[in-house]
């Protein structure tokens, strides 16, 4: 479809604080992130990158369509600071745009204070809650209020909001109550580069791609695959990585560490293993989980939020408890299974494409942008 109310339109993209194309490109996901803005750039005259990285990310030019302009970070060091002066020290770009748009919760005041100060339209994006992650992170902080004021205050004054979660979507409409337009638009696949390939699978091979954090679970995953015949490539890092690994060696685990994987590599090491898994204790909206999908693998999650509204149990995958035990009964009921593997795969396969399309899913942003500018 063609958007021509949108051609001599500007949109402002503020980074999450502390966020850049460097950090992006150094845990392997810059092609996945920018997807999406490359081809809403097709719509618009000019987007605008306000990133946490200095010169350094222009080097990453090369990754961004031509009207994709990078602003990096100026005159401090401090990103807190640094998050409240981006208004002020680039007025001149942000008087011109037309649609600011958040990219998380955490820098969203950014955005918010150049919409009151420039009177412009205001999308706030949340990929995961910011109060709902701080709370399971740290359950004894009274600070949890502050991140509740900060989602109150961007929910309050945005002209939009998306949110990439059923779950998330309750969760705002029920503690916030927006006045203004809430849309649910999921995160999007690749699918023409996360597909089905014809390599050779790796027998009883399982495998994990995300933070090596305690969201992940991933003690319970190894705890679970003791005494199997199963190895598990884990892709990623963080700061539970040499725990992980001593764990592991100590179950007699056969777990190999790959460390972080270029997005766009990922489908051929997706595509080499039979199984993917991820066994968190809370999600938002997984990318990994929608790119193994994706790639026509069976797969097991946790029965959480952000995991329960994209498998359906038995259908397009297969859900389990949080627990060593539940997950360690998933792996053994599927894994040896190849017709039921094989059907879970080409019905994950079927769901990615059908709801979670990137062209798909660009549509929907451009539909809502062009609904705020009064088309």
């Amino acid at each position: 479809m063609k958007h021509e109310v949108l051609r001599d339109k500007a949109l402002a993209l503020f980074f999450t604080m502390g966020v850049s194309l460097r950090t992006w490109h150094e845990i392997g996901m810059i092609d996945r992130e920018v997807a999406i803005y490359n081809e809403l750039g097709k719509h618009f005259r000019r987007i605008y990158f306000f990133t946490y990285g200095g010169n350094e990310d222009l080097e990453f030019r090369n990754y961004l369509a031509d009207n994709i302009e990078i602003v990096p970070k100026k005159c401090t060091s401090n990103n807190l600071l640094y998050s409240l002066l981006i208004p002020f020290i680039h007025r001149k770009i942000l008087k011109n745009v037309d649609i600011l748009k958040t990219n998380q919760m955490l820098g969203a005041w950014s955005a918010v204070l150049a919409k009151l100060i420039y009177r412009k339209k205001l999308v706030v994006r949340t990929g995961y809650m910011l109060s709902i992650h701080f709370a399971k992170r740290n359950p004894k902080s009274r600070r949890k209020w502050v991140m509740r004021s900060i989602e109150r205050l961007a929910y309050k004054l945005a002209n939009a909001i998306i949110t990439t979660s059923q779950a998330n979507f309750e969760y705002v409409e029920k503690n916030y109550h927006p006045h203004r337009s809430h849309i649910l638009i999921p995160n999007y696949v690749e699918t023409d580069i996360f597909r089905p390939m014809d390599v050779a699978k790796r027998k009883g091979s399982i495998c994990f791609v995300g933070r090596l954090t305690q969201q992940k679970n991933l003690f319970a995953l190894l705890e679970a695959l003791e005494g199997l015949p199963y190895t598990l490539s884990l892709i990623g890092s963080g700061e539970q990585g040499e725990q992980l690994k001593e764990f592991a060696t100590g179950k007699q685990v056969k777990a190999d560490f790959l460390g972080n994987v270029p997005n766009h590599e990922l489908p051929e090491i997706l595509n080499q293993h039979e199984l993917f898994i991820l066994p968190s204790l809370w999600e938002g909206m997984p990318k990994t989980l929608l790119e193994a999908m994706s790639c026509g693998l069976p797969v097991i999650g946790t029965d959480i939020d952000g995991i329960r509204e994209v498998i359906k149990h038995g259908e397009n995958g297969i859900l389990c408890h949080t627990d060593s035990g539940s997950i360690r009964q998933a792996i053994m009921s599927l894994m040896e299974k190849e017709e039921l593997k094989l059907r879970l795969g080409e019905s994950a396969r079927r769901t990615i494409v059908d709801s979670y399309s990137l062209d798909c899913l660009v549509e929907k942003e451009l539909k809502l942008m062009e609904a705020l500018l009064g088309t």
